[in-house]
């Protein structure tokens, strides 16, 4: 809407600078955070209250907080990504689903008997399904082709359909269910997501989206990358206005409506970037908290195989009660980590080729 405004406006000069994507990125992104942080506080009374949560190491100092907060701050980034830029048809189907994937968390935050493992995971994998039909049409290249740049290698390489599906499927999937696991901490999910989103929003804007540095790196470009990573900045701008409420000690909770939307935003970009093993620069430490826990679960459950008897997961639990680390502490530590991880993995993907 603004970028098409600016178009009609052509004879001011200045107006000029809103179809500047760099101009854009930091209007959406303060646009998200100050609408967030001033409106979220007004939406207290009306969410849901918890109730005790199961992935976290007490889960009293939760209980009675607002939450379920996702639904407000995931509604403003849809609204706020409308307004600041034109969209085309994958944009608006990833918004719309990233949106429906907050609802089902959020009437499961509203709902008073806890929805249940196995319905929550039909419904993430729906969606899955559904986002990655969108990106395997959505990301097809001149010849009708979909192709995955790799570590080691300069080559890319064409993907099958039914190939990307599942894959993109898988990684979505866990996308949602390991970001929802790491939140029990205050702010530590939303941090550790805000930190893969701006490192995603850079490769989109300064890689991926900008043609001379994405040919001097073997990269392909992606035609609408800057767009992206005003959508992904707008996200970033929206998830600070939530955390500077949900820092430790929170006054508000994002619940499955805020974390489930996270995962399965950050999982669409990796799948959109045409790299799979991203993910390990985005959300290494999200799936090691998380993911580890629901494979021990798996494994037991479905295999009798037991594992890692001696950790409790989600990791942030085992390090709470066994090595006395304060929420603080699990917050900045896992914080550090991710962010080594983030500049090796960056490093590793992009320079040795």
């Amino acid at each position: 809407m603004i970028y098409q405004l600016a178009s009609l406006l052509d004879f001011f000069g200045p107006a000029r600078l809103l179809q500047s994507y760099t101009v854009l990125i930091g209007l959406a992104l303060f646009t998200g955070f100050i609408i967030t942080n001033l409106l979220l506080p007004k939406f207290y009374d009306k969410l849901p209250h918890d109730r005790g949560r199961e992935f976290t190491a007490h889960a009293e100092a939760a209980k009675g907080k607002p939450t379920g907060s996702g639904i407000v701050f995931i509604t403003i980034f849809v609204l706020v990504t409308f307004i600041f830029i034109p969209l085309n048809w994958l944009q608006v189907v990833i918004l719309i689903l990233t949106w429906l994937t907050m609802l089902t968390g959020f009437l499961d935050d509203n709902s008073v008997n806890s929805w249940g493992e196995y319905r929550k995971a039909i419904l993430d994998l729906i969606l899955s399904i559904a986002a990655s039909v969108a990106l395997f049409y959505g990301t097809q290249n001149q010849v009708g082709r979909v192709e995955f740049w790799l570590p080691f290698t300069s080559k890319t390489i064409e993907v099958a359909p039914w190939l990307f599906i599942t894959i993109s499927t898988i990684m979505i999937w866990a996308s949602i269910n390991t970001t929802n696991c790491t939140d029990g901490v205050d702010g530590l999910s939303s941090t550790l997501v805000l930190v893969g989103l701006i490192t995603l929003g850079s490769i989109f804007y300064f890689i991926l989206g900008h043609t001379d540095i994405a040919e001097y790196l073997l990269v392909p470009h992606l035609k609408d990358g800057a767009s992206w990573a005003v959508i992904i900045f707008t996200l970033s701008g929206v998830l600070m206005g939530y955390l500077w409420h949900n820092a430790y000690p929170s006054k508000v909770l994002m619940g499955d409506a805020g974390s489930r939307a996270l995962g399965f935003f950050i999982g669409v970009c990796v799948m959109l970037s045409g790299n799979p093993f991203l993910i390990f620069a985005t959300s290494s430490i999200i799936f090691i908290n998380g993911g580890m826990g629901l494979l021990k679960v798996a494994l037991l459950r479905f295999f009798k195989i037991h594992i890692f008897q001696n950790i409790r997961f989600p990791l942030h639990d085992h390090m709470r009660q066994k090595r006395n680390w304060s929420a603080t502490q699990v917050l900045v530590k896992f914080m550090i980590l991710q962010i080594l991880i983030t500049v090796a993995i960056v490093g590793l993907l992009f320079k040795v080729r």
